[in-house]
């Protein structure tokens, strides 16, 4: 992809991977439209990267195809859409449903209509390119975070059958999958996960440059955390071993004293 006057669109970029996304592609001379849920933020981003602020709800499916339109207005073009803005939401399948719902929301229905509203324009012109943070939790699992990594690993689905589905009419999906990043979102965390997060825990700034740089070759698994490959296989090829070890490590940071 050629940075230098593409127009992107950054969501959630008022703090956090957003932000360091946003200031990343601007740097290599993008045009950026930057949203965020707080307005405020929303502004003091595009005025650091001298884009567009842009409010908006991206559970709103209004909000997002007004967020769409207004870079198609302002630029003429969109030719990136980082679909970042999501919620961490802690808890188990006893966790109440308002949490649940709101987990689908932010991270499934947020990227589910920003693909309705992108997809006409771009394959009518046959290109554009989709850039999903979803989380390493989308691909394995989190110990105490139910509704994120179940919505996560629908997010994760959405963009493997985007891909599947549009990749030959110019299509581009990619997702990006670190694990702890040094983010407000890092301190909502589940108590039970949070030191092992926390451990390995990277700035968003190196996040941003591992998915800028994968923007040049296409490739879909963008990992921050490279070490998410190889669980990530493990995951696929003896995934009754792996399941065993993730409870064994669930039960080692519960306390409960294994160490399988």
């Amino acid at each position: 992809m050629t940075l230098p006057g593409a127009a992107v669109v950054v969501t959630g970029a008022g703090s956090g991977i957003g932000r360091a996304l946003a200031h990343r592609l601007a740097a290599a001379g993008a045009r950026i439209v930057v949203n965020d849920l707080d307005a405020a933020s929303a502004a003091a981003t595009a005025q650091a990267v001298g884009g567009l602020a842009a409010a908006g709800d991206m559970t709103d499916p209004g909000d997002v195809q007004a967020l769409v339109q207004l870079c198609w207005d302002e630029f003429g073009a969109l030719d990136l859409f980082c679909a970042n803005a999501g919620e961490s939401v802690p808890g188990s399948v006893a966790t109440g449903d308002a949490s649940w719902q709101s987990a689908w929301e932010a991270n499934v229905m947020s990227q589910v209509y920003a693909a309705r509203y992108l997809l006409p324009a771009w394959l009518e012109r046959g290109r554009g390119r989709l850039l999903s943070t979803v989380s390493a939790a989308g691909m394995l699992t989190v110990p105490g975070m139910a509704p994120y990594v179940v919505s996560k690993h629908a997010t994760f689905a959405l963009a493997e059958w985007l891909r599947a589905t549009h990749a030959h009419e110019g299509i581009v999906v990619q997702v990006l999958c670190p694990m702890g990043v040094r983010t407000p979102m890092l301190d909502r965390v589940a108590p039970l996960c949070s030191p092992m997060l926390e451990q390995s825990a990277i700035e968003p700034e190196l996040v941003a440059r591992v998915a800028v740089e994968a923007l040049a070759d296409d490739r879909f698994l963008i990992l921050p955390h490279p070490e998410v490959a190889e669980w990530y296989a493990a995951r696929g090829s003896a995934t009754d071993e792996w399941l065993a070890s993730m409870n064994g490590l669930h039960q080692q940071l519960a306390g409960l004293g294994s160490t399988t």
